[in-house]
């Protein structure tokens, strides 16, 4: 998969698949999965290291994990979020951000938000960097939004999702993910861009759907979004194989013969 195979299949009506993944195991089950996208999101703070939002991750956080999933999954494509203000200071350090994360495995970058970050977005695709979008509910600006709240509603709130949509799509973004906006919102957006969009919590009218990969699997037992859909029970399969180990070590019937070595 490529940037320019992604924006085939909006113009050719075929949906854009992508989860995210932080870790090379999981990265090795996805790479042979039917998934187009791979994302190293900055919800890895939250996921995978505890955090109550994105604002913890940095760089060296990211370029970790995006390393790791390149080495499991080496024929997807990987996009990886650039962290909470690493691309708000000066060219030069947004530069260096990129870099890591590029030369840890991506193979293009996602930012938050529009205003402020055109000129830089022009930049990287200028210098050969894929950018992807990223609008509506924006998680490294939840202070504030006061909180993970759905954007867009009312007609000047849409407008202004619209707006820097379009603006995005001019400054070079190959895509733009759209977050926690309503149905109609993201079905005008789609439809006047000529990016595919990928949606979150953004109804089923985007050219694509993106979710966390451990929503999805069931092992956020307290979290569970209203556009979250759970295609597995994750969290009580591994506790119960997990309790099913101990037992047996317990009963001493493992290991058995089959685990063991002979003289």
């Amino acid at each position: 998969m490529t940037v320019t195979e992604i924006q085939k299949m909006k113009s050719e009506g075929q949906k854009i698949t992508m989860l995210t993944c932080y870790d090379y195991w999981s990265a090795r089950i996805l790479n042979s999965s039917k998934v187009h996208t791979l994302l190293v999101g900055d919800s890895g703070a939250m996921v995978m290291h505890g955090a109550e939002d994105t604002i913890e991750a940095d760089v060296e956080m990211m370029a970790l994990h995006a390393k790791a999933v390149r080495r499991g999954a080496p024929d997807k494509f990987i996009v990886c979020d650039l962290p909470f203000l690493s691309y708000r200071r000066s060219l030069d350090q947004s530069m260096d951000a990129v870099m890591q994360v590029m030369k840890a495995g991506a193979h293009a970058i996602k930012l938050e938000g529009a205003e402020g970050n055109v000129e830089l977005i022009r930049h990287l695709v200028h210098s050969g960097v894929p950018v992807m979008g990223h609008l509506g509910l924006t998680p490294q600006f939840v202070h504030q939004l006061g909180g993970f709240k759905v954007q867009g509603r009312g007609d000047q709130a849409a407008k202004r999702i619209l707006e820097q949509a379009k603006a995005l799509e001019d400054a070079g973004c190959f895509s733009l993910v759209l977050e926690a906006i309503p149905t109609p919102l993201a079905e005008t957006i789609t439809s006047s861009l000529q990016i595919p969009t990928i949606g979150i919590g953004a109804g089923s009218v985007t050219d694509g759907q993106v979710l966390v990969l451990h929503d999805m699997l069931g092992l956020n037992t307290d979290f569970k979004p209203k556009f979250v859909r759970t295609y597995l029970n994750g969290a009580e399969l591994i506790s119960t194989a997990i309790n099913s180990f101990c037992d047996d070590v317990e009963a001493g019937t493992f290991p058995g013969k089959k685990e063991s070595y002979s003289s």
